[in-house]
């Protein structure tokens, strides 16, 4: 998946920013931690430039908050631009998951088997961070199969806001049956080439973000922007 797996070579600017989104969204940088330049600077051993781009991009995206002469800080989580990913991504994903019920091709077909495989691993091994990187690539292959690559990663720009609140589900909630049954339910589905089932199934998955917004809050509340 694009958090993860970035095999061409790139700037120092840009593994700088892929890093510190990637903690971001995995929460290893959680909402409202404080950051600085010069930190970020030797912790990357490289020099400030490349650290200020990063974080000018970071902050246009919504990832950071910068502020004059007080600090930089991980922004909270706004749950208004995770609604608005969640729109996108689950229009987007019911006709991704119409086309594959249409045309699929068998390695890729394989390669959500493998993914399910390994699922039901991280399920009896309780790691989230694996999880959400196998629920990422899960649906990734379901575009790569149906040649909607260059879709993903345009997708993958907003997703950044509802990946942390999926992160920290992951991590609050260590249920993680019915995510899987749910994408064990859909490769049936799409073995069947019932789209119909299919596209509920897609629909009740993204759904879980908002059934477990209240939740969530609730737990981590000072992670949260306040409407």
């Amino acid at each position: 998946m694009d958090l993860f797996m970035r095999a061409q070579p790139i700037s120092t600017r840009d593994a700088i920013y892929y890093a510190l989104r990637d903690q971001i969204v995995l929460l290893e940088l959680p909402p409202g931690t404080g950051i600085s330049e010069k930190e970020m600077s030797i912790k990357f051993n490289v020099s400030r430039t490349p650290v200020r781009e990063s974080f000018v991009r970071l902050s246009q995206e919504g990832l950071l908050e910068i502020y004059p002469q007080r600090g930089t800080f991980v922004s909270l989580i706004d749950l208004d631009l995770v609604e608005e990913a969640r729109f996108m991504r689950e229009q987007l994903e019911k006709a991704i998951i119409q086309l594959a019920c249409t045309s699929f091709p068998s390695d890729q077909l394989a390669m959500l088997k493998s993914n399910l495989a390994l699922q039901q691993l991280c399920i009896e091994e309780q790691n989230h961070i694996t999880m959400f990187e196998l629920d990422e690539t899960f649906h990734r292959i379901l575009f790569d199969g149906c040649k909607k690559l260059n879709t993903w990663s345009i997708m993958q720009q907003m997703n950044v806001h509802l990946n942390r609140t999926r992160t920290l589900r992951l991590a609050a909630d260590h249920h993680w049956d019915q995510l899987y049954s749910q994408h064990l339910q859909m490769v049936q589905a799409i073995e069947r080439h019932d789209s119909e089932q299919a596209e509920q199934l897609m629909s009740d998955h993204l759904h879980l973000t908002i059934t477990d917004q209240a939740l969530l809050k609730e737990k981590y509340p000072a992670y949260f922007k306040i409407r």
